[in-house]
């Protein structure tokens, strides 16, 4: 699902997610100046789940920086635990960064999440995945973007450690079995076919704990000021 439509194609799907959602409910209209509706219609969340979103967007967004928008520094620890930089949590950070200004906004976060929403569908998270790995943005995964993401795999690992003949002849593998054009690449298609065979290699794309936003991060409904005598 895109963050960004045609404002027709919003406000029909904004239609459909007000239909879905009970009569009674906690949620607010708008979070952060962004309507909760239209953000839920436009991804895998439900507008409950958006609005526990919130609160969790809260805590990571003003754990270093108290300013409502999340850092990398923020991004990395708060999700990777890593305070180092990691080629992978480097690239996931610049895919959720839609607007490209080095922040992420709430809007960034709740539609950039829902990729890794159980829910979301194989071939949207497959998308996802390779966009990771395509770190030059070329449309293809070239034979120096898999060796430096096995490099790093070193890294954050130090009990793997490969020689630069290993590391060669796993790219020299994984080419033979993937580069089905023999063009010295990996596209969509292969890398889609791939995914596909052995939808696992992308297990890490999934994270079942986004089911349970609901009950981890509950909407508190604020009560009605009291009236004087």
């Amino acid at each position: 699902m895109g963050c960004f439509e045609s404002k027709a194609v919003q406000e029909q799907a904004e239609e459909v997610e007000m239909i879905k959602q009970p009569a009674a409910s906690t949620v607010p209209e708008e979070i952060l100046g962004f309507n909760v509706a239209r953000l839920a219609s436009k991804t895998h969340f439900t507008a409950q789940e958006v609005a526990s979103l919130h609160r969790l967007f809260l805590i990571l967004s003003n754990e270093l920086h108290e300013d409502n928008l999340i850092h990398k520094d923020e991004f990395l620890w708060a999700l990777f635990k890593a305070r180092r930089d990691s080629l992978f949590a480097d690239r996931v950070f610049e895919l959720f960064d839609i607007k490209q200004n080095q922040v992420l906004d709430f809007e960034e976060f709740v539609c950039s999440l829902s990729v890794f929403h159980p829910d979301t569908p194989l071939e949207e998270k497959a998308s996802f995945a390779f966009r990771i790995y395509d770190i030059g943005h070329t449309g293809a995964i070239e034979r120096s973007e898999l060796k430096r993401f096995l490099i790093a795999v070193m890294a954050d690992n130090p009990e793997v450690d490969f020689d630069e003949s290993v590391l060669e002849a796993i790219v020299d593998a994984t080419f033979a079995e993937l580069d089905i054009a023999r063009d010295g690449r990996i596209n969509p298609e292969e890398w889609g076919a791939l995914v596909s065979r052995t939808p696992d290699i992308i297990s890490y794309m999934t994270l079942p704990v986004l089911r349970e936003l609901t009950t981890r991060y509950p909407v508190v409904q604020s009560s009605p000021p009291k009236s004087r005598a």
